[in-house]
């Protein structure tokens, strides 16, 4: 897939584990997981701007197009 989440990077910076963030958002820790490892296919508007708001960043820095990416 050419967009890449890049949430671990992010996490990392913001020194977040997976639980607290799962919890400061509202979904799962099998979720966020998926997110993670960029195994989504789809990630919710909501759930976007809680990763956002919680993580203090912008959608620029989670989501990344990756030109070639296959899909």
């Amino acid at each position: 897939m050419p967009i890449k989440l890049n949430l671990d990077r992010v996490m990392l910076k913001r020194q977040v584990s997976l639980t607290e963030l799962a919890d400061r958002v509202g979904i799962t820790l099998a979720n966020l997981s998926v997110l993670k490892t960029n195994k989504a296919r789809a990630i919710r508007f909501t759930t976007l701007e809680a990763l956002c708001r919680e993580l203090k960043c912008q959608p620029g820095e989670l989501l990344e197009f990756i030109p070639g990416g296959g899909g």
